[in-house]
Parts: structure tokens; sequence; C-alpha cells
């Protein structure tokens, strides 16, 4: 079989994650510029061919909501150019949270960002650790939904910790904590938070027993950092001997920062979905562009992504 040439494009602000995507590829990234109008508007312009070419589209929708427009302007305009198949390579996807109907007379801002990527002409969506897997249903095209737990565990493996434990800061990541406590063969634990409204917590228990362990905590994204620097205090205080993360996406709004300096963490453990705002001596950051980069190549030969996946039984 002919494959067709492939294209790498990117957003504005993700070219700091898409330059080591086509780096591990080895391929440059397709020029595309930018044309920048006085009140803000904007138009992506790609400046060489991609006629039947296959186009991955790389941009993390977080905020401003600008990323999101120009994600869309750019599948676009691929689709209009002509190009054979047009793939969305969403590092991190906004809007997840917005999953559900849990109050009346809101938006489920996860389908509607759904509709629109498809409406745009998407062909195949390519994203990590989506805030519910169940969001891989609000399409209708193929989803490639790659786990942080494959750049994660090697990490976690090489620290050698003893007595550990995994946790989960709240009830939602239970599933996320239960699969690394499986394939380390280690205990888990339970964070039982209570918010009275967004970004605020009334009150937290420990479902579990942590003295004497090193925890782990993990799940997808952090941002205030409230829920997750109350865990890691809370931890500390019954007895744990340290107490680090593993998160997916590093949000990191408003006090984030600060928290985490002064909590009782270790380290927090990231991906560079998001750039950070800011330098901070307890996070780490960990690229995925190298299994972005794989799973880019397996599409483009129509090979399994199955064994960028690490096996949980």
């Amino acid at each position: 079989m002919v494959r067709p040439d492939i294209k790498l494009l990117s957003g504005r602000n993700t070219l700091y994650l898409s330059d080591k995507i086509a780096d591990s590829y080895g391929q440059d990234l397709t020029p595309v510029e930018v044309m920048q109008f006085s009140d803000g508007e904007f138009e992506p312009v790609i400046t060489e061919s991609i006629r039947g070419c296959s186009v991955f589209c790389m941009q993390s929708t977080f905020a401003p909501a600008d990323n999101l427009m120009e994600l869309l302007l750019l599948i676009d305009a691929a689709k209009r150019a002509s190009a054979g198949y047009v793939v969305a390579v969403i590092p991190y996807f906004g809007l997840a949270r917005q999953d559900r109907k849990d109050k009346p007379r809101v938006a489920i801002g996860a389908k509607l960002v759904a509709n629109m990527l498809v409406a745009a002409g998407a062909q195949r969506i390519m994203t990590m650790d989506l805030h519910s897997a169940q969001i891989q249903g609000f399409f209708d095209i193929p989803v490639d939904h790659l786990e942080a737990n494959a750049i994660f565990t090697p990490y976690i493996k090489q620290l050698n910790l003893d007595d550990m434990v995994f946790a989960s800061p709240d009830v939602g990541g239970i599933k996320r904590a239960r699969n690394y406590a499986r394939l380390f063969n280690a205990d888990l634990v339970l964070c039982d938070k209570f918010r009275s409204k967004a970004n605020e917590i009334e009150s937290m228990n420990l479902i579990g027993d942590v003295s004497n362990k090193n925890v782990v905590l993990v799940d997808d994204l952090i941002d205030t950092g409230g829920t997750l620097t109350a865990a890691a205090n809370l931890m500390m205080e019954k007895g744990a001997k340290s107490v680090r993360a593993l998160i997916t996406h590093p949000v990191l709004s408003g006090k984030a920062h600060e928290r985490i300096r002064e909590s009782s963490l270790t380290e927090l453990v990231v991906c560079d979905t998001i750039p950070l705002k800011e330098e901070n001596p307890k996070i780490k950051v960990l690229s995925v562009a190298p299994l972005f980069a794989r799973a880019i190549r397996n599409a483009h030969e129509f090979k399994s992504i199955n064994s960028l996946f690490i096996s949980k039984k």
C-alpha cells in the first residue's frame, strides 16, 4: 500500500511541544503563517501544498479560547486545501471537565468541542488522559486516547521507592489510581472531599492507611492545586514518609504555584501538554513528545497503537 505524504502542522501556542514531537518523528513542521488583525481576529495560512497528504494538526486547547479557535481554523484550512486525511492532535483537551449535565441549565462543553472539531473537518482525534474516558463516546470518528502512565511508570520505577502506596485525591480518580496500584502491586488509598462550590474544598477525609508509606498521588490535571496540596498535607499528618504526585496536565491557575511550594509535596511530576507559566523547584516536567511521535507514526502507517500502552494485568 502506498502511504500518502505526512504533514505536521501546529498552532502557535503549542509550538513549544510540536517542535519536540516533529523532532522525535524526524520531520520538520510544515510552515503555518498566522495573519493577525488589529481587532484580535486571526487567520492561519498553510504556506505549502498539502493536497492528498495525511495532515496532523497539533494544538492543546488550554486557555485562552483562541487556542481552540486556532485549531478549528487550522483543521478547516487543511480540509479546504484538499488534505487526504486530517487528524487533530490535542495533547490537552480543554473543557473536558464539562462532560455531563450535573445541574440544571448548564452546557456540556466537552460534547460541544467534539461537535466543533468534527464540523471543522477532523477525521480522527489523538489526545491524552481525558478528564473522563467516556468523552471518547462524544465523537463519531476514531479517537486515539493515549495514557501518561507510559511516561510516569518508568520514572517511578527508577526512584526505587519502598513501602509505596498509590492514592487518588478524589473519588473521580479512583480508577486511574487503581491502575497504578496494580502495575506496582501496591496498596490504594482515597481522599474523600466535599466541595461547596468550584475550586473550594469544604472538607476532606482519608480512606486507608498511609503511615510509614511513600505515597504517590495520581490525577489527570491540577488546576488551583487546592485539592492536591490539601491531600498531601493530610497524608503527611497521617504519618506518611513522603508524598509526591503524578499529574498529566499542569493547568496551574490562581495560587497553584504558591500552594505547591508551601505544601508537603516532595515533588509534583507533570507532562508538557500545557506550558508552565513560571518555574517551580518542586515541579518536574516529563515530555510527551516521543509518545505522540510514535502514535502519529503508527496512525500514519496504519498500525495499532496498542504497543504504546502499559498493560494493567
